[in-house]
């Protein structure tokens, strides 16, 4: 099959743009879900979707949770206020967790 069959998730840890290296993990294109990302989670500008900016930057989970709750603080409701409540917790979170690793 060609390239053009199949999606690729890509790896961090690849740097080349074929697949030759064998650092991608092709999947049939047939297997993939297609899933709607809510217009809150895409930037207006550059199109960048919130989950892809924290795998990029490689985020923790609290901290990748807390920057995701604050891209769409304004945007989601309203207020932002309960965005930006949870994003505070998860980022208290992760200093307890970081807090624990010390001891």
């Amino acid at each position: 099959m060609e390239h053009n069959d199949y999606y690729y998730e890509y790896n961090r840890n690849c740097s080349c743009e074929e697949c030759t290296c064998g650092k991608k993990d092709y999947l049939p294109k047939k297997d993939i879900v297609d899933i709607d990302i809510p217009d809150y989670y895409i930037g207006k500008t550059h199109k960048y979707e919130a989950r892809k900016v924290v795998e990029d930057f490689e985020l923790s989970y609290n901290i990748g949770t807390a920057v995701t709750y604050l891209l769409r603080a304004r945007r989601k409701h309203k207020s932002p206020v309960e965005c930006i409540t949870k994003a505070m917790a998860h980022l208290k979170f992760e200093l307890e967790k970081i807090e624990n690793e010390e001891v």
